[in-house]
């Protein structure tokens, strides 16, 4: 029986909540039987107090009750394996015992932060107590699974060399939803619902965060560098741009052209990316980088940086420059307005993406886990 460890519903942390939910999914699809559990919402609910006592009273929730429940649960199971889904739940691998234990690290950005290295990812004391015991938990599992061979190099220094070679896999993601290409009429009849994106015009996409490290600030300047030549819009999918970004493309003289997409569910998402010009990606630090590969699934043509894993994860299929070469991005977006040149760079992507299988990244946690000792 395995397992699966998932993420506090509060922490919002929504692509780790895709995943757990993808390897469930994909266990119980192949005949292996899985659970997905995850600690419970009861104080972090309590909403008489602001943002940072909530914060807190999560943790009695995820640090007090919840390695009780999993400890129980352990118990209640027939040979267990417990698999934990995001490497920020190492924390709880000493209450998995006997059970093996699995973590999946997606990145090593917070705990490379919490140790003084400069990822985007300041800590503050609170902070580096947690990323030194989530380091200490990740040294204690019995196998590591990076998503990358830049995570996993980072995990090899990180959890030391001399076990490496035993207990680091690199097993990339598959895709958490089946994207492809669809018709232009279906990708319009979808991105209809939104009326802020005028389909008369093109537009080039971004799909992400306001974290520092996502650089969306980066994707504005690009933007406003062509806007004499392109007259395109600037979609930003995922969370809301903060007020300092509104600001920012105001200055620009191109606020008239972002528009946010908040909520995006994976069929919007789809028809965004099968109609936009390219995915503008210059992040400075990534695990993986999800979106890439999202995008090259629907045939759109990727700009990004070179940071960390994304060169491995783009592959040939994209265009890519080190972070600080906004004038590089900005020659990329107006040379993929040519519709042949999208189009050559769209089935480039189409096969790089073929490399991201679910189907292959389930047989290999099964392998894995078979390895330890697991029935499945």
């Amino acid at each position: 029986m395995v397992l699966l460890l998932g993420n506090y519903a509060l922490d919002q942390q929504q692509s780790m909540r895709r995943f757990g939910a993808m390897m469930l999914e994909g266990l119980t699809g192949r005949g292996i039987k899985a659970e997905l559990i995850e600690p419970e919402p009861v104080f972090g609910n309590v909403r008489l107090f602001g943002r940072f006592i909530q914060k807190w009273l999560g943790y009695i929730d995820k640090y007090f009750f919840f390695p009780r429940q999993l400890r129980r649960r352990i118990r209640q199971t027939k040979n267990p394996l417990v698999h934990i889904c995001d490497h920020s739940n190492a924390v709880y691998v000493d209450n998995c015992r006997p059970a093996p234990v699995v973590v999946t690290c997606h990145d090593l950005l917070a705990v490379r932060g919490g140790l003084g290295e400069d990822t985007d990812c300041p800590a503050t004391f609170a902070g580096r107590f947690l990323q030194r015991w989530i380091l200490s938990g990740l040294r204690k599992a019995e196998a590591i699974a990076c998503d990358s061979e830049a995570t996993a190099s980072d995990a090899s220094r990180l959890l030391g060399e001399d076990n490496s070679g035993q207990w680091v896999n690199m097993v990339p993601l598959g895709l958490s939803h089946p994207y492809h290409p669809i018709s232009d009429v279906a990708a319009t009849s979808r991105l209809s619902e939104l009326p802020s994106l005028d389909l008369a015009r093109p537009f080039a996409l971004h799909v992400g965060s306001n974290l520092r490290r996502k650089n969306r600030d980066a994707v504005l300047r690009i933007v406003a560098a062509v806007k004499d030549q392109w007259k395109g819009q600037i979609v930003f999918a995922g969370e809301a741009l903060t007020r300092d970004l509104m600001q920012l493309g105001t200055r620009l003289g191109i606020s008239d052209r972002v528009v946010q997409v908040s909520n995006v569910s994976n069929e919007l998402l789809e028809a965004l990316y099968n109609k936009a010009v390219a995915l503008v990606y210059p992040s400075r630090f990534e695990g993986f980088g999800w979106p890439v590969i999202e995008a090259q699934a629907c045939g759109c043509p990727v700009i990004s940086s070179d940071s960390g894993p994304l060169p491995e994860v783009g592959g040939d299929a994209a265009l890519l420059h080190p972070v600080e070469d906004e004038a590089g991005f900005a020659a990329d977006l107006l040379r993929l307005t040519n519709p042949a040149e999208r189009s050559r760079w769209a089935e480039k992507s189409l096969s790089n993406a073929r490399r991201f299988s679910t189907s292959r990244m389930i047989d290999e946690y099964a392998a894995i886990y078979r390895r330890l000792g697991a029935a499945v």
